[in-house]
């Protein structure tokens, strides 16, 4: 499969708002500590063309910040991002294409509460010339047959849909763009798990009948598996492991990722001990040197703590560890 986005580079550092006190400071000639949060730090991705790419992390590492860039919401400080070739922003700020479409966590946040559904899904297409105010209730009636819903419902608000509806919704406005790619930030994380088991049908249908690739964010490991063909772990702003599905959760090796699996429930093994990751996530806006994982890590050596490691082959998945593939 050929590339259809390319991440070089790409780092993202947020300014911390100063606070009454710095700016008092300030003004009485004291010194100012300008602080930023590190969100990602030197992150290189290729998402292929046709795949179903899954993102994993903890709260806090980055996840939502790289599909946002890679979407073209947010530019990032460093790096780049392109797009089959092109960059998804101008030098300027602009957002450069209409290919790649976002599905959000909350479909209720996401869509606006005083906007009719089928106004919402049309909004985009009309702009950007996919269709006609003529023929935009055919249109609308197309996207929201797709997603499985009705088209008769293309009147109402979204406060009278349940959440599963609201977010079958959310993914008809961002097809309806009819675009070659979806960053799917937390998109089931909402709902119950019924409802998360049929939006999760519906992205496979969706992806085998429109040819779709996906970057699909989440902290469930379990719909990763079943619905990625490759996972990509973020751990504080940093891939430190990427490969196959089956390699990466038959073998892990970082041992952030073997932590990863670890805690995940597994049925038939009988009595089990729970050992949580030790210690917490970092702060981004002072992270560790070296390894960022190193604090935390039980294989941690001297040199993790000084030297950053580069990902490197390690069986079919890439693995930024000194000490992966040690007998």
């Amino acid at each position: 499969m050929s590339g259809i986005v390319s991440v070089a580079g790409v780092s993202k550092r947020f300014s911390a708002r100063v606070s009454l006190g710095d700016r008092i400071a300030a003004r009485l000639g004291g010194a100012v500590e300008t602080r930023g949060v590190q969100a990602l730090d030197g992150v290189d991705l290729a998402i292929r063309r046709g795949e179903a790419l899954g993102l994993v992390g903890e709260s806090g590492s980055g996840k939502s910040t790289l599909g946002r860039i890679i979407a073209g919401l947010i530019a990032p400080s460093e790096g780049r991002v392109a797009f089959d070739g092109a960059p998804v922003r101008s030098p300027r700020g602009a957002k450069l294409t209409t290919r790649v479409q976002v599905v959000f966590q909350d479909p209720f946040a996401s869509l606006d509460p005083r906007m009719r559904i089928g106004d919402a899904i049309a909004e985009g297409p009309l702009v950007h010339g996919l269709t006609t105010r003529a023929d935009a209730g055919a249109f609308v009636a197309r996207w929201l047959d797709v997603v499985g819903l009705d088209p008769d419902v293309a009147t109402r608000y979204p406060h009278q849909f349940s959440g599963g509806q609201r977010q079958r919704v959310a993914i008809a406005r961002a097809l309806a763009m009819q675009p070659d790619m979806l960053v799917c930030d937390e998109p089931v994380a909402s709902l119950d798990v019924s409802i998360q088991a049929q939006i999760i049908n519906l992205f496979l249908r969706l992806r085998r009948e429109l040819d779709l690739t996906l970057l699909f964010i989440s902290h469930d490991l379990g719909v990763v598996r079943h619905l990625c063909d490759r996972v990509a772990v973020l751990y504080l702003g940093r891939i430190v492991e990427a490969g196959p599905t089956r390699a990466l959760f038959a073998a892990p090796s970082h041992p952030y990722s073997r932590a990863l699996l670890d805690a995940v429930p597994k049925i038939g093994e009988g009595r089990v001990t729970f050992q949580a990751i030790a210690g917490e996530i970092p702060s981004p806006i002072a992270p560790p040197s070296g390894c960022h994982f190193h604090p935390r890590c039980p294989l941690a050596i001297a040199r993790c703590a000084v030297e950053r490691p580069a990902l490197r082959a390690i069986g079919d998945s890439l693995t930024a560890c000194h000490r992966a593939g040690e007998s």
